[in-house]
């Protein structure tokens, strides 16, 4: 995998930044794409050229905006003569618990745009250079059993976007396969705050009596599922919604408590 190139939407902080490590440490170059931690972001790069050897950069942009889309994309092909792996990352979120009729306009298509919009803009910037060298990689990220398309309370328009894009993800698989394409989508547990900066060495000898796996889930444990699923032997696998949530039931909970 030396000399690929990763795109991370999102990479400077969160589960992003850990993949961003796990990346680099398998001698992948690594684009952060960040829309406001500038700062966070060129740390970031900087940590990982001096730790693992690797070419790395931070592009700003909000991949919720097209033609910002492009300018990621246009600075990232200044870098490298192509970006072979596309992690979409980020995900925007409204914490506050709405109905859908209660979303403004904005809201609403903010929250389609950088969930589900946003995975067409740079994928359709991107698979023509794939398909040109016959090799490719897009991870997505969603949530459990985004593949059934549940409804979820007080989150519709996140929902909404998240289960178009599991659509999207097993149409580009399909697509795009003959070309050396894969497409797969990751759907982390219930993985919150500074966890999803934190290695799974961190989480041992921690407790979680919520989950299954009986520890806290770590950004590393998505990091490790993503890292797989880029390596140039998982080209069978592709078209898969895969959950990463130590056996708990996410969104069953969610349910319950209304959250």
């Amino acid at each position: 995998m030396a000399n690929k190139t990763a795109l991370i939407t999102g990479g400077a902080t969160g589960i992003g930044k850990r993949t961003a490590f796990q990346l680099a440490q398998q001698g992948i170059n690594v684009i952060i794409n960040y829309r406001n931690s500038g700062d966070d972001a060129n740390v970031l790069t900087k940590q990982l050229t001096e730790q693992f050897g690797t070419e790395n950069y931070a592009v700003q942009g909000d991949i919720t905006r097209y033609e910002d889309c492009r300018k990621i994309v246009s600075a990232a092909l200044s870098f490298f003569s192509s970006v072979d792996i596309l992690v979409h990352n980020a995900g925007p979120y409204i914490k506050e618990r709405k109905k859908m009729a209660d979303y403004t306009v904005e809201e609403w298509d903010y929250l389609i745009n950088g969930n589900l919009n946003a995975v067409f803009y740079l994928s359709s910037l991107l698979i023509p250079r794939m398909r040109e060298q016959k090799w490719g990689r897009i991870i997505t990220i969603g949530f459990d059993r985004v593949e059934t398309a549940p409804g979820w309370i007080y989150r519709s328009a996140f929902a909404s976007a998240k289960t178009g894009l599991a659509s999207l993800t097993k149409t580009i698989a399909l697509e795009e396969g003959g070309n050396g394409i894969t497409a797969n989508m990751v759907c982390p547990g219930d993985i919150t705050g500074g966890w999803k900066e934190k290695t799974i060495q961190d989480a041992m000898g921690e407790t979680d009596p919520s989950t299954p796996a009986g520890r806290p889930g770590t950004g590393e444990d998505i990091a490790r599922v993503i890292c797989f699923l880029a390596e140039e032997k998982s080209s069978f696998i592709t078209g898969s919604i895969i959950p990463v949530t130590g056996g708990k039931d996410v969104l069953g909970k969610i349910y319950k408590s209304g959250e």
